[in-house]
Protein backbone atom coordinates (compact mmCIF):
# COMPACT_ATOMS: atom_id res chain seq x y z
CA UNK A 1 0.00 0.00 0.00
CA UNK A 2 1.08 3.58 -0.53
CA UNK A 3 1.11 5.97 2.44
CA UNK A 4 1.77 9.72 2.36
CA UNK A 5 4.17 10.21 5.27
CA UNK A 6 5.90 13.50 5.94
CA UNK A 7 5.27 14.70 2.40
CA UNK A 8 6.57 11.56 0.70
CA UNK A 9 4.68 8.75 -0.99
CA UNK A 10 6.05 5.57 0.57
CA UNK A 11 5.28 2.01 -0.49
CA UNK A 12 4.93 -0.36 2.46
CA UNK A 13 4.43 -4.09 2.38
CA UNK A 14 2.27 -4.52 5.45
CA UNK A 15 -0.76 -6.47 6.55
CA UNK A 16 -3.70 -4.05 6.09
CA UNK A 17 -4.60 -4.49 9.77
CA UNK A 18 -1.10 -3.58 11.00
CA UNK A 19 -1.28 -0.48 13.19
CA UNK A 20 0.41 2.59 11.76
CA UNK A 21 2.74 2.68 14.78
CA UNK A 22 4.38 -0.59 13.76
CA UNK A 23 4.52 0.40 10.09
CA UNK A 24 6.41 3.53 11.12
CA UNK A 25 8.72 1.90 13.65
CA UNK A 26 9.31 -1.59 12.28
CA UNK A 27 8.97 -1.19 8.53
CA UNK A 28 10.12 2.39 7.97
CA UNK A 29 12.55 2.72 10.91
CA UNK A 30 10.90 5.99 12.00
CA UNK A 31 11.32 5.57 15.74
CA UNK A 32 10.32 9.04 16.92
CA UNK A 33 6.75 7.84 17.42
CA UNK A 34 6.69 5.83 20.64
CA UNK A 35 4.80 2.78 21.87
CA UNK A 36 3.22 3.41 25.24
CA UNK A 37 0.10 1.46 26.12
CA UNK A 38 -1.17 -0.11 22.90
CA UNK A 39 -4.79 0.86 23.63
CA UNK A 40 -4.84 4.55 22.62
CA UNK A 41 -4.94 5.74 26.22
CA UNK A 42 -1.54 7.35 26.79
CA UNK A 43 -0.88 9.25 23.56
CA UNK A 44 2.84 8.43 23.21
CA UNK A 45 2.06 7.18 19.69
CA UNK A 46 0.23 10.33 18.53
CA UNK A 47 0.81 11.44 14.94
CA UNK A 48 -1.15 13.84 12.77
CA UNK A 49 -3.42 12.57 9.99
CA UNK A 50 -4.80 15.32 7.76
CA UNK A 51 -3.96 17.71 10.60
CA UNK A 52 -5.79 15.78 13.33
CA UNK A 53 -4.12 14.08 16.29
CA UNK A 54 -4.44 10.30 15.87
CA UNK A 55 -3.29 7.47 18.12
CA UNK A 56 -1.23 5.34 15.75
CA UNK A 57 -1.13 2.24 17.98
CA UNK A 58 -4.76 1.38 17.17
CA UNK A 59 -5.10 2.85 13.66
CA UNK A 60 -4.81 0.25 10.88
CA UNK A 61 -2.42 1.49 8.22
CA UNK A 62 -4.85 0.55 5.46
CA UNK A 63 -7.35 3.16 6.71
CA UNK A 64 -4.82 5.90 6.00
CA UNK A 65 -4.26 5.38 2.28
CA UNK A 66 -4.71 8.75 0.57
CA UNK A 67 -4.36 10.72 3.80
CA UNK A 68 -1.50 12.99 4.88
CA UNK A 69 0.42 11.50 7.81
CA UNK A 70 2.89 13.63 9.76
CA UNK A 71 5.24 12.23 12.37
CA UNK A 72 7.51 13.98 14.84
CA UNK A 73 10.37 13.58 12.37
CA UNK A 74 8.72 16.23 10.17
CA UNK A 75 7.51 18.69 12.80
CA UNK A 76 10.67 20.77 12.61
CA UNK A 77 14.38 20.44 11.91
CA UNK A 78 17.50 20.99 13.96
CA UNK A 79 18.16 24.13 11.91
CA UNK A 80 14.57 25.36 12.08
CA UNK A 81 12.65 23.86 14.99
CA UNK A 82 8.88 24.25 15.12
CA UNK A 83 7.62 26.97 17.48
CA UNK A 84 6.36 24.24 19.80
CA UNK A 85 9.78 22.60 19.94
CA UNK A 86 11.39 25.94 20.83
CA UNK A 87 8.75 26.56 23.50
CA UNK A 88 9.13 23.02 24.87
CA UNK A 89 12.83 23.72 25.43
CA UNK A 90 12.28 27.22 26.85
CA UNK A 91 9.66 25.94 29.31
CA UNK A 92 11.75 22.86 30.17
CA UNK A 93 8.83 20.54 29.44
CA UNK A 94 10.70 17.27 28.88
CA UNK A 95 11.72 15.28 31.91
CA UNK A 96 12.22 11.66 30.84
CA UNK A 97 11.06 12.70 27.36
CA UNK A 98 9.31 9.48 26.39
CA UNK A 99 5.86 10.99 25.83
CA UNK A 100 7.11 14.19 24.24
CA UNK A 101 6.82 13.30 20.56
CA UNK A 102 3.15 12.42 21.07
CA UNK A 103 2.58 15.54 23.17
CA UNK A 104 4.15 17.74 20.50
CA UNK A 105 2.05 16.21 17.73
CA UNK A 106 -1.16 16.65 19.74
CA UNK A 107 -0.17 20.25 20.50
CA UNK A 108 0.58 20.93 16.83
CA UNK A 109 -2.86 19.61 15.87
CA UNK A 110 -4.43 21.85 18.52
CA UNK A 111 -2.63 24.99 17.33
CA UNK A 112 -3.53 24.28 13.71
CA UNK A 113 -7.21 24.10 14.66
CA UNK A 114 -7.17 26.72 17.44
CA UNK A 115 -4.29 29.19 17.02
CA UNK A 116 -4.96 30.97 20.34
CA UNK A 117 -6.25 28.22 22.64
CA UNK A 118 -7.78 28.84 26.04
CA UNK A 119 -6.87 26.71 29.05
CA UNK A 120 -10.07 24.73 28.42
CA UNK A 121 -9.07 24.18 24.77
CA UNK A 122 -5.65 22.92 25.86
CA UNK A 123 -7.14 20.65 28.51
CA UNK A 124 -9.61 19.18 26.02
CA UNK A 125 -6.99 18.57 23.31
CA UNK A 126 -4.08 17.39 25.43
CA UNK A 127 -5.28 14.02 26.63
CA UNK A 128 -1.78 12.53 26.49
CA UNK A 129 -0.41 11.09 29.70
CA UNK A 130 2.92 12.32 31.07
CA UNK A 131 4.25 10.13 33.83
CA UNK A 132 6.56 12.95 34.92
CA UNK A 133 3.57 15.29 35.38
CA UNK A 134 4.74 18.29 33.35
CA UNK A 135 1.21 19.37 32.43
CA UNK A 136 1.59 22.98 33.63
CA UNK A 137 4.75 23.34 31.56
CA UNK A 138 2.99 21.82 28.55
CA UNK A 139 0.24 24.43 28.89
CA UNK A 140 2.81 27.24 29.22
CA UNK A 141 4.73 25.98 26.18
CA UNK A 142 1.59 25.78 24.04
CA UNK A 143 0.67 29.34 24.99
CA UNK A 144 4.22 30.50 24.29
CA UNK A 145 4.23 28.82 20.87
CA UNK A 146 0.88 30.47 20.12
CA UNK A 147 2.41 33.84 20.94
CA UNK A 148 0.09 34.31 23.91
CA UNK A 149 2.80 34.71 26.52
CA UNK A 150 6.25 36.25 26.46
CA UNK A 151 9.22 33.94 26.19
CA UNK A 152 10.33 33.43 29.77
CA UNK A 153 12.19 30.23 30.45
CA UNK A 154 11.35 28.34 33.61
CA UNK A 155 14.01 28.78 36.23
CA UNK A 156 14.69 26.24 38.87
CA UNK A 157 15.99 26.95 42.32
CA UNK A 158 19.01 24.89 43.18
CA UNK A 159 19.01 23.10 46.51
Amino acid sequence: MELQINGQALQVDADPAMPLLWVLRDLLNMTGTKFGCGVAACGACTVRVDGQAVRSCVTPASTLVGKRIQTIEALGTAEKPHALQRAWIAQQVPQCGYCQSGMLMAAAALLEKTPKPSDADIDAAMTNICRCGTYQRVRAAIKQAAGMTPVRPVTRKRA
